[in-house]
């Protein structure tokens, strides 16, 4: 795993209300919006890569007074990856995390192979 400790990196703190903060030196690695009419709310993800090669995905929502904000960070460890909330930390087999992906947006065996492999290399991209 490569170390990005040659680019510019900011020290982040992301508030989580479903964890605890994270703290990381990184920058951003990718990031979109999208606005969901039935429920008039505008959610913004980031995906961060950090110093260390890791990665931070961060969910941010809101409604007008009502925000909801998320942050995990997930490293590679071998054949596993390790999801951390700030507050608890989990550890799966890296090829069971991608097929439980797949099954949860509803990929299945007659999906494109290129559509699956292009998701995967995306998911990969920052530990590169």
């Amino acid at each position: 795993m490569s170390h990005y400790s040659g680019e510019s990196m900011d020290l982040i703190v992301l508030a989580n209300d479903h964890g605890g903060e994270l703290q990381f030196r990184g920058r951003i690695f990718s990031e979109c919006s999208y606005y969901d009419e039935e429920t008039n709310s505008i959610t913004r993800q980031r995906l961060y890569v950090t110093d260390k090669g890791e990665q931070v995905y961060y969910i941010a929502t809101g409604s007008g007074q009502a925000k909801e904000r998320r942050a995990y960070l997930l490293r590679i460890d071998g054949e596993n990856c390790v999801i951390n909330n700030g507050l608890l930390e989990i550890t799966l087999r890296t090829d069971l995390l991608l097929a439980s992906m797949r099954t949860l947006c509803g990929f299945n065996e007659g999906c494109s192979a290129d559509l699956l492999k292009s998701l995967e290399d995306t998911l990969k991209a920052a530990n590169v």
